[in-house]
């Protein structure tokens, strides 16, 4: 790989400040609303779903405004970044790959992740493109931004459905990361072990996958099990390159 594109929210980012605002300005226990994001989660449906169950109707992006008007916008500094962050992002640069990081954001997120100084040749979000995931045009900007062809370009993401299937659609190679909800709980699903090149537990395991041509080296499924997944999967959509998405929501 000569470059390697990571998305933001619980790829580089925490999101448990996040959340935990978000309780306080509804003015909900912090982990009522973790209940429903998992619930949200389990289900492939958008994690802001959660919001909305709390206040049926509600506008999220409205009320993101209403609370920078109030003083309570976002927020991010160095202890919402995973440990592994720096390390695997030094390492990388040293190893002479191109860093970028792009994924769904405000301009305002965009702004403070480069306050960060992180060792990222790059650093951009959704808003200040104009384009948010899984739309094939954010994908299409990513590959530019690349500066290398699809096939040297690793994205690197912990959402089925915003990250592993639509950068695989684009050509894009496509690494599924375990952390966060939506990480962990759609980590073994049929449809992501087939998509993912790799599949991997931390952001420093990517440095040994510099120069790799293989695919996941996971080990390979026990017959019996892959037949009862397949079996699982059956009545599942279809969609780009084949994929079987199962309760994930489709990519547009």
């Amino acid at each position: 790989m000569e470059t390697i594109v990571l998305d933001i929210g619980e790829t580089l980012v925490r999101d448990d400040r996040h959340w935990a605002s978000w309780a306080d300005w509804l003015g909900v226990p912090p982990h009522t609303l973790s209940a429903l994001v998992g619930a949200a989660v389990a289900q492939g449906r958008e994690a802001t779903d959660a919001l909305r169950i709390l206040r049926p109707g509600m506008d999220v992006e409205e009320a993101c405004r209403a609370r920078a008007a109030a003083g309570r916008g976002e927020h991010l500094d160095e202890s919402d970044l995973y440990q592994d962050v720096r390390p695997a992002l030094g390492e990388l640069r040293a190893a002479g790959v191109r860093v970028v990081v792009a994924g769904d954001g405000t301009v305002r997120a965009g702004e403070l992740l480069r306050a960060l100084d992180l060792p990222a040749d790059l650093v951009v979000t959704s808003d200040e493109w104009g384009v948010r995931k899984p739309d094939p045009e954010f994908f299409a900007r990513v590959a530019e931004a690349s500066g290398a062809a699809p096939e040297a370009t690793l994205y690197v993401g912990d959402h089925p459905a915003d990250d592993l299937f639509p950068a695989a659609a684009a050509g894009l190679r496509t690494a599924h990361l375990r952390r966060g909800p939506y990480g962990h709980w759609w980590a073994d699903h049929p449809d992501v072990v087939e998509t993912a090149d790799f599949r991997i537990d931390a952001l420093t395991e990517l440095v040994g996958l510099v120069g790799s041509g293989g695919a996941s080296s996971d080990p390979a499924p026990d017959p019996a099990s892959a037949s009862a997944s397949a079996s699982a999967s059956a009545s599942a959509s279809v969609g780009a390159k084949g994929v079987r998405r199962g309760a994930l929501r489709s990519v547009r």
